[in-house]
């Protein structure tokens, strides 16, 4: 029952983590930046990767 559980909350997180670092990545200031220099923020990749491992985590659990 515990697994279940922390696997949903991890699933929640890693969602609303890989939303966010999406929406670092998609912001206006970060568009301008990867067209001048090519670089993209690391927040936006801790953010969409982070959320990713959180969800394939979460996924582990509740099986």
């Amino acid at each position: 029952m515990n697994n279940k559980i922390i696997g949903i909350i991890l699933i929640a997180v890693g969602a609303a983590l890989a939303l966010w670092g999406y929406n670092v990545y998609d912001a206006a200031g970060s568009q301008i930046d990867r067209a001048l220099s090519g670089d993209t923020p690391i927040e936006a990749w801790l953010g969409m990767v982070g959320g990713a491992v959180c969800i394939g985590i979460g996924l582990l659990r509740i099986k």
